[in-house]
């Protein structure tokens, strides 16, 4: 028995009955209908998954399903990395639905949101003691949310085992649709929802037709549609027209995968997104814009030319130092979030720019370990941002509030949410004992051992990989101060607002779901030698990388194959543990019999402590705001009352400062006025005359001959 098609059959009538069901239900069981279906769906792609890294495969061809085109899937290892990535979070996302969904908690509803672009930051000469927390939104409880959501899940899952671009595109469609739908939930709450959601179905339009044309091309140049087809004929392909297919297909899944500059629409729709859809869309959504580049670019283009990785290593360099950058700036918590995906994106590309790089110089060692990495680092980043975004949901549900500025507190209020995301947060600083750290390390190996190694390396190499290391590092620690950030002054600090003081912890299923995926960072973060094999038979599936088996058999420790490295994560927890408990052992030892009182903790003059005179999320990264000055460009203003009887005696001081994303401030104006103007311009060409448009078609009919003529 094929456990591939078992899975897959699961995928699509769990979603459909899902579907169904959410749409029927009642009110009051919706949540669990829905949330039940969506899980199932992710179990049956984390089988066809586990069935496929196994080494099993799978394929189906459906004759008469599309119009004009056969229906083809097909399943291989390196489907099934995505299929368990993407599976496993939508089980996750699942189950924590249900207790999100369903009536209870608080969420904010204010219309005057900061205007979308950037974080506003208010600091007033007190603490805000207006919270008005209104009501639960029903908006993510909705017959429509809740009967898309199972498909969304069913939608992700079939985009890796599509094996036409027939397939692709008609299943790439679904999804964007079913997540706009998904994006928009909360659409009659919020005007920055109806926004994020004009955002999100541009660009991801735009991405469509972009991978459209881009494969199009190539199957026209391979002489047929099919995967197999075009990777058979991928090799007669003219170095113009392959270039071409894959700056096109990079455009487009790029844009899907949030890298800069294409990033705009993801610090938009995620944070206005329902929860768990904000995690399924950055956990998982995200990474089918990698997987999508690894698959046309490594396999069905064959590796093609090292330029082309140049290309991707330098955007995905940008996009991580850009979106760490605005991450460890950002107030909204959800919105640090989105912005850490793209860092975690740029990172990822990083890797596949290097792996193709020594592709395409005949490494086949260096670029089976850093290919390796990124794909090992896509699963890491799924697994600790899904849980980052269940705990940022978390807090949203009781409190209303996403603006670490008003938060704090919540330890001693949500103490299993403050422990989970804690979990969450150690991966994405990329420390040890977070499962984050592991993938880095990889990606650092293997860039240091290109430079380092026996051989002399190439200019290219000795020019680019150093500066590769740099960005890692950089990025790393950028990474840091934004979750000390994060975790610091949104969890363990004073409370500053009515809201958080009244926090309360959430629904039992929500917390399974953090706790599901907050186990699945400590397995990956202690125990990362068990992917070794997974990743061997991925590597297998691509021609460029075939035979460079990046991790040697190895029961703790994790070595490197072909090189000299080797960490062994349990060991480095063990010794923190170790350390950690000697130190508190000597302390105890040695203050033993000390006389002990109680004093007031140092106030700066003070007795009292309140919330005013500790950190905030502006104050404590307005360092690298100044640092980063040149890049991030903030807009600072400043309000001062003074009361009516004098101007010299100050009443309250407001001061506020914006961080706007400046790549969209600088590139997208100009671009939108461009396409208002031409809008403008194809109004005055179509007047309404038939024999007109007769005209436009017969010169369009003579512009395609010549093309065809010059090109065939």
């Amino acid at each position: 028995m094929n456990l591939i098609s078992v899975g897959l059959a699961v995928v699509a009538a769990a979603a459909l009955v899902g579907a169904t069901a959410g749409a029927l239900a009642q009110a009051r069981t919706r949540p669990l209908v829905a949330g039940a279906a969506t899980a199932v769906v992710g179990l049956g792609g984390v089988l066809a998954g586990v069935a496929a890294l196994g080494g099993q495969t799978w394929s189906l061809t459906i004759a008469n399903l599309l119009p004009l085109a056969e229906t083809t899937f097909a399943v291989d290892a390196l489907s099934g990395a995505f299929l368990v990535l993407i599976g496993a979070v939508a089980i996750t996302a699942g189950i924590y639905s249900v207790g999100y969904t369903s009536p209870g908690g608080a969420h904010a509803t204010d219309e005057d949101d900061a205007a979308p672009g950037h974080d506003e930051v208010v600091a007033h000469d007190g603490v805000d003691a207006h919270d008005d927390v209104p009501g639960p939104a029903k908006a993510a409880a909705s017959r429509t949310a809740q009967a898309v959501l199972p498909l969304f899940a069913a939608a992700m899952l079939l985009v890796p085992a599509a094996a036409s671009v027939s397939t692709l595109l008609v299943l790439w469609e679904l999804m964007a649709l079913t997540s706009l739908v998904l994006v928009l939930a909360e659409h009659r709450l919020r005007r920055s929802v109806r926004d994020a959601g004009l955002w999100y179905a541009g660009m991801t339009h735009a991405g469509l037709v972009a991978i459209m044309l881009g494969l199009v091309v190539l199957a026209a140049g391979a002489g047929g549609e099919s995967f197999a087809a075009m990777r058979a004929g991928s090799a007669g392909l003219s170095p113009a027209t392959a270039s071409c297919v894959f700056l096109l297909v990079f455009l487009g899944f790029g844009s899907k995968a949030g890298m800069v500059p294409l990033h705009v629409w993801l610090p938009r729709a995620h944070p206005e997104a329902p929860s768990h859809v904000s995690a399924l869309m950055s956990a998982a959504m995200v990474t089918l814009g990698v997987y999508g580049i690894i698959r046309v670019g490594f396999d069905l283009l064959g590796g093609g030319d090292g330029w082309w990785w140049l290309v991707v290593l330098a955007v995905g360099a940008v996009s991580a130092l850009y979106g760490v950058l605005q991450a460890s700036v950002a107030a909204d918590l959800k919105r640090l979030l989105a912005y850490s995906t793209t860092e975690n994106v740029g990172l990822m590309l990083i890797g596949i720019g290097a792996a193709g790089v020594f592709a395409a110089e005949g490494n086949r060692v260096l670029a089976g370990l850093l290919l390796a990495a990124a794909v090992l680092h896509a699963v890491n980043h799924a697994a600790f941002k899904a849980l980052l975004f269940f705990g940022a949901g978390s807090v949203l549900r009781s409190t209303g509030l996403r603006d670490l500025d008003r938060l704090g507190g919540l330890v001693s209020r949500m103490p299993v949410t403050t422990a989970l995301f804690a979990v969450g947060a150690l991966g994405a600083a990329g420390l040890p004992a977070g499962n984050g750290f592991v993938s880095e390390w990889l990606l650092l190996q293997g860039l240091i051992h290109s430079v380092t190694g026996a051989t002399a390396p190439s200019v290219v190499v000795a020019l680019s990989m150093p500066l590769a290391v740099a960005v890692v590092a950089l990025t790393a620690g950028l990474g840091v101060a934004t979750f000390v950030k994060a975790f610091g002054v949104g969890f363990l600090a004073r409370p500053r607002s009515v809201a958080a003081t009244g926090a309360t912890e959430s629904p039992l299923s929500m917390r399974v779901g953090m706790g599901l995926a907050a186990a699945a960072c400590t397995v990956l973060a202690l125990a990362p030698a068990v992917a070794g094999a997974p990743l061997g038979r991925l590597l297998d599936v691509l021609p460029s990388v075939r035979g460079g088996a990046p991790l040697a058999r190895s029961d703790v420790s994790l070595r490197l194959a072909g090189i000299a490295g080797s960490m062994s994560p349990l060991l480095i927890v063990v010794g923190l543990l170790v350390a950690a408990l000697g130190a508190a052992a000597l302390v105890r030892r040695v203050t033993r019999g000390a006389p002990r009182r109680a004093t007031p903790v140092w106030g700066g003059g003070s007795t009292r402590l309140s919330p005013r005179m500790e950190y905030t999320a502006t104050s404590f990264a307005e360092p690298l705001t100044r640092v980063f000055d040149d890049v991030l460009r903030p807009e600072k203003d400043i309000d001062v009352t003074p009361f009516a009887e004098s101007e010299f005696l100050i009443a309250s001081i407001s001061y506020r400062q914006r961080v706007p994303d400046r790549v969209e401030a600088r590139l997208y104006p100009p671009l939108l006025a461009a396409v208002g103007r031409w809008g403008q311009w194809s109004r005055g060409i179509a007047n309404g005359s038939v024999h007109r448009y007769l005209a436009y078609g017969f010169i369009g009919l003579l512009v395609v001959l010549v093309v065809v003529g010059i090109t065939s």
